[in-house]
């Protein structure tokens, strides 16, 4: 993965959460308390965003340092959990179907396995 393409990534994740966020702050903020799921969607936003933040820093890095191995495996482990994660949130909180959040803790351990991913390529700077 390209630093460009990681950089591109944390913006489409960012911009993606600031939208998705102030949807489900303002205009579901009651379908969402009466559900009882306005905390869940807000994990997923903010997990969303934290990662588009790691995104942003680990294309920046590559960029200033292509010869770094594993930034690319970082990104897609980080892109990964956070569709997965984020994403099963997101639709769990939307249709209610509960099994779907047996489906989370997969991309929590993709985020996990992110930074441990960023860990081992930290050892060549």
């Amino acid at each position: 993965m390209t630093a460009r393409l990681i950089i591109q990534l944390a913006a489409l994740l960012g911009g993606l959460g600031v939208g998705i966020g102030a949807f489900g702050a303002h205009g579901l903020r009651k379908m969402l308390e009466a559900s009882g799921r306005f905390d869940t969607f807000e994990t997923a936003v903010r997990y969303q965003f934290y990662h588009a933040l790691a995104l942003l820093a680990v294309g920046i890095l590559l960029a200033l340092r292509p010869d770094l191995k594993g930034l690319g495996t970082t990104a897609w482990l980080w892109l990964g959990g956070v569709i997965i994660f984020s994403g099963s949130l997101y639709t769990l909180c939307f249709t209610g179907i509960t099994k779907l959040g047996a489906v989370a803790p997969l991309g929590g351990l993709l985020l996990i396995a992110g930074w441990i991913s960023l860990l081992l390529a930290a050892r060549q700077v």
